[in-house]
């Protein structure tokens, strides 16, 4: 039986799968789409020129492997890019794509309310005057999907929880499902993604999500108009309640007060509850513990900072989005350099183009550097080790993946020592920190490396002019 492309792809794929990271295998090869197999040539889909590039210069050896091994030594390999890309005296040009997400979906159906809200408020919370049809805007972002939710080990865990709700909301253990972390992670962009997510699965459940601020605003109102019942009401009916930033209830009691009962209500009814945070229930300040206790009933997943190939893939995905592409250093530029906020990597990525295209330049590196050091230096932006370490490999010309090795190699043990030297002078990071970014060494390697380079500097000559370039280049950035 003769094989389809698909089957092809599929066994490269698993073959792929056992020699690669989890997370390259999902950011490089997972997107990749097989399309035809014509007298052994494979033809794969790549979303982008920068992910043909990365391809070619990363894991050319590895897709050569797997190819033989399905098709002989006669097979091949050719890619076809999803995006076109236009020149005009040497310099691109960015078609812009409009984002095509369906928004009706995401609509709540019309329900009952037990109060007449559209009218005057009614003063007496026990007179009903008969149930009303009411529609409730959920509003969810349509552009924070899952689709462009990009997966790496910082947010995995969060991902998976959220997924898992959105399939099953109120049906899992995860109820409430807190997310939490640091500014710009992803928090506000997962919360929407699970709810556009229940809403394409679950098209009957009222979806809504809200600010604590917006919130704690609408209690006040209801407060001073007397229609505490009606407010309560309204929560009451919801089947998916997400609230984004629930730490800024803090110190604000009454609002607690009742969120804590409406919060009692929803789940008692088998409702969700998908709340956000910037830090751990057990780190919240100001909340009453009855409500703490009540946000760990069910899972507490962190969003971390995401990692150096997660920082790419974040990139080449919202290029992808945009239908643009930039040159390669570029791109690692920007992923060295901004480290810790995801909202900060794609504000520089948008802030280049914008650059480029009102000044009427071609993307450079040179541009880029000067566009980071106005865009995050302004913030003290501080070094990070991985971007110390892509220096130190670039002016001995050694793979990062080399540097990382245990080789004991006098040149790579040189070079890694010198990194770890940098990292411990130029960031806050702990010397555990150093270490495990260095393949995983101790701390007192760490020492010992500092010890050794600072050795070298006050007795070799040609060493000092190594650490001088270097430490050039690395304030260069």
């Amino acid at each position: 039986m003769e094989k389809t492309h698909d089957k092809i792809w599929k066994s490269c794929l698993d073959f792929i799968r056992d020699n690669v990271t989890l997370t390259g295998f999902q950011t490089w090869f997972e997107p990749i789409k097989a399309i035809k197999l014509k007298s052994k040539v494979l033809t794969i889909q790549v979303p982008s020129q920068f992910f043909y590039e990365w391809l070619e210069e990363h894991y050319l050896d590895l897709l050569k492997s797997s190819i033989k091994r399905e098709l002989g030594t006669e097979g091949k390999l050719e890619y076809s890019i999803v995006m076109d890309n236009y020149y005009n005296n040497n310099q691109k040009s960015y078609a812009i794509k409009i984002p095509t997400t369906e928004k009706k979906f995401t609509k709540n159906q019309a329900v009952s309310m037990p109060v007449n809200i559209n009218e005057n408020p009614i003063r007496n919370p026990f007179i009903i005057p008969g149930l009303k049809k009411v529609t409730v805007d959920s509003q969810l972002n349509h552009n924070y999907s899952f689709d462009n939710f990009v997966e790496g080990d910082c947010n995995r865990l969060a991902r998976s929880a959220g997924y898992a709700v959105a399939n099953k909301p109120g049906g899992t253990a995860f109820n409430p499902l807190l997310i939490y972390g640091g500014v710009g992670l992803g928090k506000t962009h997962l919360a929407n993604s699970i709810g556009i997510e229940i809403k394409k699965n679950h098209a009957n459940k009222t979806v809504l999500y809200v600010s604590s601020e917006k919130f704690t605003h609408q209690f006040i109102d209801s407060v001073r108009n007397n229609t505490q019942n009606d407010f309560i009401h309204f929560y009451q009916m919801i089947d998916v309640l997400i609230i984004d930033d629930v730490q800024f209830f803090a110190g604000k009691e009454k609002t607690q007060d009742i969120f804590f009962h409406i919060f009692n209500h929803l789940h008692q009814n088998g409702s969700q509850l998908v709340l956000t945070s910037d830090k751990p229930p057990v780190e919240l300040q100001g909340m009453e513990q009855r409500l703490l206790s009540r946000f760990k009933w069910g899972l507490s997943a962190d969003l971390q900072s995401p990692d150096l190939e997660t920082r790419i893939a974040i990139l080449n995905k919202k290029m992808h989005q945009d239908g643009i592409e930039l040159p390669k250093e570029v791109v690692e530029y920007l992923a060295y350099s901004i480290t810790s906020n995801v909202r900060e990597l794609e504000g520089a990525l948008i802030s280049l183009i914008a650059q480029s295209s009102l000044n009427k330049k071609a993307i450079t590196l040179e541009l880029a550097k000067q566009m980071i050091d106005k865009f995050v230096k302004n913030t003290a932006r501080e070094v990070s080790i991985d971007y110390i370490q892509k220096v130190v490999c670039d002016y001995f010309n050694l793979s990062l993946e080399m540097m990382k090795s245990k080789t004991r190699k006098r040149e790579v043990v040189q070079a890694r020592q010198i990194s770890m030297y940098f990292s411990k002078s130029m960031t806050k990071s702990s010397l555990a920190t150093i270490g495990a970014h260095s393949g995983g060494k101790d701390h007192a390697t760490v020492l010992h490396a500092c010890r050794t380079v600072n050795n070298l500097i006050e007795t070799d000559k040609r060493f000092r002019v190594y650490i001088s370039d270097i430490e050039k280049k690395i304030n260069l950035s």
